[in-house]
């Protein structure tokens, strides 16, 4: 990655966000990057504060239903230090869409009469065979994905247990592809189940085995999200105000841990291992 990338993180909201790959970004301290993500969590809080990103491309950003729109992204966007380019749900999948099938754009419906149109500049077209008006959603062609996954063998190719979002489409639309993934598994193991294999090997251009790599978001199946850190994390925003808590938080979880199990270690074994006896209570035979 260089400063200026645009970037797309897989996952969604706070489900199997690259989180490591994230932290890494934020540690080499890298500028002028656009972060695009369907719904923005954390990451992307984090990535302002830290004064990586200048603009976001979201369909929303929060960390859930409980918190309401992120007070954070709210400081920097309405105070002109980080642009916001908003796009629904289904139009921001479909420009992924678009950029893995190698087209420019889209036909949809997506968007039409809302004033999102003009936000990101989409323009429309003519039905040649019905003569209604489509939205023509634009490919977006990211510079490097970063994607957490389930399991992966040692060629890339990766596996996603549970709902896989965007990740698939972001995986042929980016230029670089960044992968952690929970475990590395033979490939034989992967051939054992070939129906989750969403990301082959030859999109991937690096592969790191990294347990806990989404941490305190949540991987299906393996670790439930943390609700009490998030809970945690915005009380001390409304207590101290967005600037003061969130740079004391990127001090403490992202530059002072030298390691990711270092970082781990600060919300302790006993804690980890409740997300994952949560985590386990939702797959039958786990």
């Amino acid at each position: 990655m260089k400063d200026g990338d645009s970037v797309v993180a897989g996952g969604c909201l706070f489900s199997r966000t690259p989180l490591a790959l994230v932290r890494e970004i934020l540690r080499q301290r890298r500028t002028g990057l656009t972060l695009c993500r369907n719904l923005m969590c954390t990451e992307g809080e984090l990535m302002m504060a830290a004064g990586a990103v200048e603009r976001v491309v979201t369909a929303w950003m929060s960390i859930g239903l409980p918190w309401g729109v992120s007070k954070v992204m709210r400081h920097y966007v309405e105070s002109g230090k980080v642009a916001l380019e908003e796009w629904s749900h289904l139009a921001f999948g479909l420009r992924f869409r678009a950029a893995g099938m190698g087209v420019p754009f889209l036909p949809a419906l997506t968007m039409l009469g809302s004033d999102l149109m003009g936000v990101g500049g989409m323009k429309t077209l003519e039905d040649p065979y019905t003569g209604r008006t489509l939205a023509a959603v634009p490919a977006l062609f990211p510079d490097v994905a970063l994607l957490h996954v389930s399991r992966a063998d040692r060629f890339g190719n990766c596996q996603i247990d549970g709902y896989p979002h965007m990740d698939a489409d972001m995986a042929r639309a980016a230029t670089t592809v960044l992968v952690t993934t929970e475990e590395l598994v033979t490939e034989e193991e992967i051939r054992r189940r070939p129906d989750r294999t969403v990301i082959p090997g030859f999109l991937v251009d690096a592969l790191v085995l990294q347990p806990f790599g989404a941490y305190p978001h949540e991987v299906w199946g393996r670790y439930h999200a943390d609700f009490e850190h998030f809970a945690e994390y915005t009380a001390d925003i409304d207590a101290r105000g967005v600037t003061t808590a969130v740079a004391d938080y990127l001090a403490r979880y992202v530059h002072a841990p030298a390691t990711w199990d270092e970082y781990l270690e600060l919300f302790g074994g006993e804690r980890l291992k409740r997300a994952q006896d949560a985590a386990r209570e939702l797959v039958p035979g786990a």
